[in-house]
């Protein structure tokens, strides 16, 4: 999931709390489609996009999709979100792009895509990547 950090900062998700906040706004069927696919318990990478570009922790999907209440058509869903960690170490997507293990992410191949699956293997990866 990526977030511009001077919107929505890895920070600002931590002192959100346990009851999270709504990941919305998103506009891109691809992504939203994504969303919908997302269930309770599942883990999400935190992105800051443009500025950084890197991968900087973890939350966790603590609300399934619902309707998002900034999207005036009601055509999109959001889900709720709320922190688990930060990593040790953030990972750039300069050091992403040149693990070849994980050079198919849509990341790098859909770098404009804000929801983006990821496979078991590559996830530990980037954990490993990320020291935790």
């Amino acid at each position: 999931m990526k977030s511009e950090p001077d919107v929505w900062s890895i920070e600002q998700q931590k002192k959100a709390g346990k009851k999270g906040v709504a990941w919305d706004g998103v506009r891109n069927y691809q992504a939203a489609n994504n969303l919908r696919k997302m269930k309770y318990g599942d883990l999400c990478f935190f992105y800051h996009s443009n500025i950084g570009k890197e991968i900087v922790g973890i939350v966790k999907v603590i609300k399934s999709a619902f309707i998002d209440k900034t999207d005036k058509k009601k055509r999109f869903v959001a889900v709720q979100v709320r922190f688990v960690r930060k990593f040790k170490r953030a990972i750039s997507l300069e050091k992403i792009k040149e693990n070849k293990n994980i050079s198919h992410l849509a990341l790098i191949k859909q770098s404009r895509l804000s929801v983006m699956p990821i496979d078991y293997k590559s996830w530990k990866i980037i954990c490993n990547m990320g020291k935790i």
